[in-house]
């Protein structure tokens, strides 16, 4: 197996048995994952790879987050604490947690009924609610990058952006330009070059276009998950039974997250936006967070200007030859031009 994990001095620190069977989790980009049968029980390990996410402090924050939010009813799966009281385990220079094995699956939106995604904004506003009750409060204030730096699930801000008020479109068309030129360059040219090149013309029209909206500094912000998208949410029986992995945890606009995690679970092949779903999603969201109709279209704003200035799947796909997330290019850039498109009724959609 490669990259196999230290399991016998794991699995000590844990005295949790003798392995039995151990299996990649095949969901996920950044982390890796393991699907473990031991002597004692079925667990997930997780190996914390991401440089940006695995210090064993940060690690540690998110474990004692996680166990608060399941103290207080949130579908969690805090980590197992080893046999030195820490949740933590450094081997070989690496950091590794073990959690209860969650049976569940992952659904996107097209799987939840009406009912079902007004039950999930309702889940994203208890946790924004919840984390307010159980992490400090110092640094709210403070300016911090949009949630979800690069990665599949998730929108990335352009590279030069300010984080108080987004993207740049100057540095967004010169970018453009560097994709473009790659894209060229590219050998044999493929449907994806083609639809590559199609999509940056398409959004430097559109930017022209828009350049004037840039948005403002970003709302209230809190402790946020980070990373709240479908395979970071597991069901059991048609209910949520674990929300995971929260590497991602940190103050960022709350609206925004509820936007952007809207925007990934309800988004079509063809990169348009169930409407009616969004809209009880939005309504149960604003009500358990105490979020205003107001908030919310600000948080439109801004995630729609992200979506127009992004591009982090091109620069996976030709900046690093990582093609993983090609599959998500044709909806995803659909999207942003049908959302520039139908801009106020998706406002309507979040706020009414």
């Amino acid at each position: 197996m490669p990259h196999a994990p230290p399991l016998g001095a794991l699995l000590r620190q844990y005295a949790a048995g003798s392995a039995l069977t151990c299996e990649p989790v095949e969901q996920g980009l950044l982390n890796r994952g393991y699907r473990l049968r031991t002597t004692r029980g079925r667990y997930f390990l997780k190996h914390h790879f991401d440089p940006e996410t695995a210090d064993p402090a940060a690690i540690a924050r998110q474990h004692r987050a996680t166990q608060r939010l399941a103290d207080l009813g949130v579908p969690v799966a805090p980590p197992l604490t080893g046999t030195d009281g820490r949740t933590v385990a450094v081997v070989g220079g690496h950091a590794y947690a073990l959690h209860p094995w969650i049976d569940g699956r992952h659904r996107h939106g097209g799987q939840l009924s009406t009912e079902q995604c007004a039950r999930l904004g309702a889940l994203l506003g208890v946790v924004h609610a919840s984390l307010e009750r159980v992490m400090p409060a110092e640094g709210r204030t403070a300016a911090k990058p949009a949630a979800g730096a690069e990665r599949a699930e998730t929108a990335a801000p352009t590279e030069g952006a300010d984080p108080a008020r987004g993207a740049d479109p100057a540095d967004t068309f010169a970018l453009i330009d560097r994709l473009l030129a790659q894209v060229r360059r590219h050998r044999p040219s493929d449907a994806f070059d083609e639809l590559a090149r199609h999509r940056l013309l398409e959004r430097r029209a559109l930017l022209e276009r828009h350049a004037d909206r840039r948005p403002p500094q970003g709302g209230s912000e809190g402790w946020v998950h980070g990373d709240f998208h479908p395979f970071n949410l597991l069901y059991r029986d048609g209910e949520p039974a674990a929300i995971v992995d929260w590497d991602r945890l940190g103050i960022h606009p709350r609206a925004e997250e509820a936007v952007r995690a809207a925007v990934i679970f309800f988004v079509r092949p063809l990169g348009t936006l169930d409407l009616t779903k969004v809209r009880a999603y939005a309504r149960a969201y604003r009500r358990t967070a105490g979020a205003t109709p107001s908030e919310l279209t600000a948080a439109v704003h801004r995630v729609w200007w992200e979506r127009l200035n992004d591009f982090w799947i091109l620069r996976w796909h030709y900046e690093r030859g990582d093609t993983r997330a090609d599959p998500q290019f044709p909806a995803a850039s659909a999207l942003a031009v049908w959302w520039t498109r139908e801009y106020e009724s998706v406002c309507e959609a979040f706020a009414g």
